[in-house]
């Protein structure tokens, strides 16, 4: 997965696999000062936990949402399995691509299609904090985006998207950073897209149960290790991948200001992956109804503690570490070792998310072949659960 390192970087290119140190590249750089590394890093841990924690409580309220245009995705076990094949190809198909075309016109296409992309989540991710904002007598009037295919019994809807005037707002101020990002690749832009395609990731996609994503995290335990030791694959993907698929923090900020260039960086696999695991054990919790959040809590505390040891690790010998390989253990291990001690093994292990809190969710029937993000993955589901005829609301949280 996608993690942390420190490189020079003008905030919008790739991130390295895992956590990675500075790079010779020939290149005379004054050495980052240890406030500024402790400044990127803490910032970097920081900005990971916002979209965990607000994301699962965010989880929680779409899990119980009536509403069929914000039903989460849920994630089987049996897509959990296939989940690090299908990584390992798109990812090895990138490397195919990287080498065969130009690199300035597959990333033209990818700016593009994650300038998309990362309105949609933004204007998903802020509508909630803006609807307070709004008077009571604002003119909010309804709107439907409407595209379809063939006609009569043949017609099949290919976009079918109901918004409204505060949705119009929203998607106006996430547009304009959008245009900030694609001009400039500015890191601010970056790490607000970053944030809120975690946020929106771990908010929609669900894991049915704890084997689940004890599945998921295992496979991707492996995937992570194998790719970033074993080959040059994710490497060489990485360095010439530029996308908001990371959350970056410039260590010599103390010393350039915000046109600082030399950058921590952590990927933003290493957030959602095991963000929708403690979502989940979250969701655990309420079904308890103990009134604690005590796996949630647990699992958090090992997120911290996962991520600030992979950090210490990379900072100690200055080489790429693969992030999953201390935050699966951590995430996994503290909450089942609570478990243990509370004999509440049985529990953790028998419950079942889309039964208890989600009967009306589809399951994910299939992952798309791009980077894993909410938009994409929200309309493939409705794709497939949609009658050609039917018209059904769709509003940009969905999205």
């Amino acid at each position: 997965m996608d993690a942390a390192l420190s490189e020079p970087h003008n905030g919008s290119g790739p991130a390295e696999p895992s956590v990675a140190p500075s790079p010779t590249n020939g290149t005379a750089r004054p050495p980052s000062t240890p406030e500024g590394i402790a400044l990127a890093y803490g910032s970097l841990l920081l900005m990971a936990l916002l979209p965990i924690f607000f994301g699962a409580l965010r989880s929680v309220r779409c899990a119980r949402s009536k509403n069929a245009s914000d039903m989460p995705e849920t994630i089987t076990s049996r897509d959990a399995a296939r989940f690090p094949i299908i990584a390992s190809c798109t990812l090895l198909g990138l490397y195919l691509f990287f080498k065969i075309f130009s690199q300035e016109y597959i990333n033209l296409l990818l700016s593009m299609y994650f300038f998309v992309l990362g309105i949609l989540a933004l204007s998903h991710t802020i509508s909630p904090i803006m609807n307070k904002f709004f008077p009571a007598n604002f003119p909010n009037k309804q709107y439907q985006l409407l595209f379809t295919q063939g006609s009569g019994e043949n017609k099949e809807e290919i976009v079918n998207y109901e918004f409204d005037s505060k949705d119009l707002v929203c998607l106006t101020l996430s547009s304009v950073i959008g245009v900030w990002y694609l001009l400039r690749k500015h890191w601010i832009a970056n790490n607000l897209f970053g944030l809120a395609f975690s946020l929106n990731g771990v908010e929609l996609l669900h894991l049915n149960n704890v084997s689940t994503g004890c599945i998921l995290l295992g496979g991707l335990f492996v995937y992570d290790i194998f790719w970033v030791f074993g080959t040059n694959v994710m490497v060489t993907v990485a360095k010439s991948f530029e996308a908001p698929i990371k959350l970056v923090f410039p260590q010599d900020l103390l010393e350039k200001g915000l046109e600082a260039d030399n950058f921590a960086m952590l990927g933003l696999g290493d957030i959602v992956i095991p963000g929708i695991f403690i979502a989940l054990l979250l969701r655990f919790d309420i079904s308890l109804k103990k009134n604690t959040h005590t796996y949630f809590y647990t699992s958090f505390v090992a997120y911290i503690f996962g991520l600030g040891l992979t950090i210490f690790i990379m900072h100690v010998f200055k080489h790429a570490q693969p992030a999953l390989l201390y935050l699966v253990p951590a995430c996994i291990g503290f909450p089942l070792l609570v478990a243990l001690a509370k004999g509440e093994v049985t529990e953790m292990f028998s419950y079942e998310s889309s039964a208890e809190i989600l009967p009306h969710t589809p399951r994910l029937t299939h992952f798309p072949t791009v980077s894993g993000s909410p938009a994409s993955l929200a309309d493939s589901m409705q794709q497939k659960v949609a009658c050609p005829r039917r018209r059904r609301p769709h509003s940009p949280s969905a999205l």
